[in-house]
């Protein structure tokens, strides 16, 4: 009777998981918009998502590997041309402490600016805005952390002090014109501090917002939240700051990041920081990965009916382009997937080996 009862059960759910499995599909494929028709299991998406490239300053400020300055200049003029409407260019730091960026104003001087695409700086201090602003540079961002012991071991400071070094540079930037964004690091774990509350989030990230930063980027810098803690965290936030003024920068260390993102999305949030072939990581965390590749965030924004603006042709080109310059593989399994199906290559499905027909698609 028992397993009477059971069977019975597992057949009366047979057409519902048959109906989710064709609703899934149909949204994979992108067939369902972002505000019509979604799944019932994921609430009403943003119908455009801005994305942030970070590759050219973030992603490879932390490779090991040093990029000449022609080569950085082109990979810059590569994404100019994917649809990105902002493309992080560099920074401007102590070459002794980040000599990846030493050349920050030669590439300044010679990319290629498109309009309508804004090219922001990271500028840490006065010096930064001073050389910024030599630069003709309309938006740069400045940077603190929700752990004290990762700010001590990143700049030298607490966080009261790094807020309090940032007040004059916010504050002449927007006198001269300027937008400045505000980077938060460290808000889904620290790798000296362990757990970071959301609470503590929220008042660094409040703080930099008062002082006149138009957005705060949420980092999780060491890739270690999950779509449980970044809930909690954004949440904290949103009540102090409007959600439309949040960015979620999620890197991919424990393979979290695109969930994490979606997570975030229900959330709200509709500004995605991410870097091509997933470049970066952290100097400061031993075995953290780089940033969520753009790539990934574009194929699965697509799959959800979420306008990005960005051509996947285009965007792999510049990434294939600085792997090749880095020495590297991409980290981009989407990339990584669709030139395998462009190249025809043979793959193992289910134990058999099969070709995978030549495409452009993905």
């Amino acid at each position: 009777m028992i397993a009477h009862a059971l069977g019975a059960a597992r057949s009366s759910r047979v057409p519902k998981l048959l109906a989710v499995a064709r609703q899934t599909r149909a949204f994979s494929a992108g067939s369902e918009s972002a505000s019509d028709g979604a799944p019932p299991w994921i609430v009403p998406l943003p119908k455009r998502i801005k994305i942030v490239e970070v590759g050219p300053r973030d992603g490879l400020q932390n490779e090991k590997q040093s990029v000449p300055a022609h080569a950085k200049i082109e990979f810059i003029n590569k994404l100019s041309k994917t649809g990105l409407s902002v493309v992080e260019a560099t920074s401007f730091v102590s070459p002794r402490w980040v000599p990846q960026m030493a050349d920050a104003s030669e590439v300044l001087n010679n990319i290629e600016r498109v309009k309508g695409i804004s090219y922001p700086v990271l500028c840490p201090n006065m010096k930064g805005l001073e050389l910024a602003l030599r630069h003709d540079v309309k938006e740069i961002a400045v940077f603190s952390a929700a752990s004290e012991s990762f700010t001590k071991r990143n700049i030298n400071s607490t966080i009261e002090e790094s807020l309090q070094m940032f007040e004059p540079v916010i504050s002449t930037a927007k006198k001269e014109g300027l937008r400045v964004r505000g980077y938060v690091s460290c808000v889904l774990g620290c790798p000296y501090e362990g757990t970071i509350k959301p609470s503590a989030v929220s008042d660094v990230s409040t703080a930099l917002y008062e002082m006149g930063c138009y957005e705060i980027s949420l980092g999780d810098t060491i890739g270690v939240g999950n779509p449980g803690s970044a809930v909690a965290m954004i949440r904290a936030v949103k009540d102090k700051i409007p959600i439309e003024r949040l960015a979620a920068h999620f890197h991919d260390t424990y393979g979290q990041a695109l969930v994490n993102l979606l997570a975030a999305l229900q959330e709200g949030v509709s500004v995605i920081d991410s870097a091509v072939g997933g470049l970066g990581g952290c100097p400061y965390a031993k075995g953290a990965t780089g940033n969520v590749a753009t790539e990934d965030v574009c194929y699965m924004l697509t799959g959800l009916g979420v306008e990005t603006g960005v051509d996947m042709q285009k965007l792999m080109e510049a990434s294939a382009f600085i792997s090749k310059c880095l020495g590297k593989p991409c980290h981009s399994r989407v990339a990584n997937s669709i030139w395998r199906r462009q190249a025809g290559v043979r793959v193992s499905f289910h134990y058999k080996e099969v070709d995978l027909p030549t495409s452009r698609h993905y």
